[in-house]
């Protein structure tokens, strides 16, 4: 059971990217965002409503829900998506494993929270990934107006994440923090489209439809709750894992449906953002384990 609740959130999490690259350019991000968002919270009340935990939640709270959610509904997702435009969708899921890294940093400075010197490694060793898929390394990269938005993206999720152990502290547990923090993005969104004249009207197109329903339910609903019955029975470590597994399952289905060429630096800086969450999550009493395993004699 927990295997397959692992395997689900590893296969949903990894096409997600694909999904989004199939709405990119048929409206503007921020009306496919809206309607996932808006589709995703609806079906997430409904969960909590008829389960039974649907809880109240202080009017003051609000003042951390709502930037919880501009941060990670709303205004990280579309540097996100407008990144896909040039960039390949297995690209920037492997740019958002950084997420790990920043939020490490925001522990550090919000909570004084000392970093290990696993993360601290972990995290340089993904940086130096990240400097070769956008060139920086003297090494033929990518777009990297693509990487500086989804950077920008990753940042913000990492914010919205230390914003949601501020609500936390308040007593809202995660579910539904999660729905209100839903409905603010959303309101940004709205807010933000009418502002610059764009419509909120989504698009007729079949495919981007599907890609709607599917980020909006499975992306962002029956992963999400999977995940966090992961963390509650094998811990947040163990289930971190997931975050290094679904890049890799992006990266195949950008090179099968999206035509990417790999070139020897974006090879380079993939390998070393994996291995950087890598080092930064792997439990040393589990490699030990694993290796005594491989060298015992029958």
């Amino acid at each position: 059971m927990l295997g397959l609740l692992f395997l689900c959130v590893v296969v949903i999490w990894g096409t997600t990217w694909f999904a989004i690259h199939v709405q990119v350019g048929v409206t503007v991000p921020g009306t496919a965002i809206f309607w996932r968002f808006m589709i995703a919270s609806a079906a997430m009340g409904a969960w909590l409503y008829l389960s039974g935990r649907l809880r109240r939640v202080p009017w003051r709270t609000h003042l951390w829900l709502a930037p919880m959610g501009a941060c990670m509904f709303s205004c990280n997702f579309l540097a996100i998506y407008r990144s896909e435009i040039t960039l390949a969708s297995g690209t920037v899921s492997v740019i958002f494993s950084v997420a790990t890294l920043f939020n490490t940093l925001n522990q550090w400075l919000f909570f004084r929270l000392r970093p290990s010197v696993r993360s601290i490694a972990g995290g340089c060793i993904a940086i130096a990934g990240v400097a070769c898929l956008t060139g920086m390394g003297g090494v033929a990269g990518i777009s990297q107006t693509g990487a500086a938005l989804a950077l920008t993206g990753t940042f913000l999720f990492s914010c919205g994440n230390i914003l949601s152990r501020r609500v936390a502290m308040t007593g809202v547990d995660l579910p539904n923090a999660v729905y209100r923090g839903m409905l603010w993005g959303c309101a940004v969104l709205a807010v933000s489209q009418v502002a610059r004249g764009e419509s909120l009207a989504g698009s007729t197109d079949p495919a981007w439809i599907a890609a709607l329903l599917y980020l909006a339910l499975p992306g962002s609903v029956v992963a999400f709750l999977a995940y966090l019955h992961l963390v509650h029975r094998i811990g947040a470590d163990r289930a971190a894992y997931t975050t290094i597994l679904s890049p890799v399952v992006a990266l195949l289905i950008s090179i099968l449906f999206e035509g990417t060429h790999w070139t020897a630096g974006m090879t380079l800086g993939v390998g070393l953002v994996l291995a950087g969450n890598l080092v930064t999550f792997a439990r040393i009493d589990n490699v030990r384990s694993f290796l005594q395993k491989r060298t015992k004699k029958p």
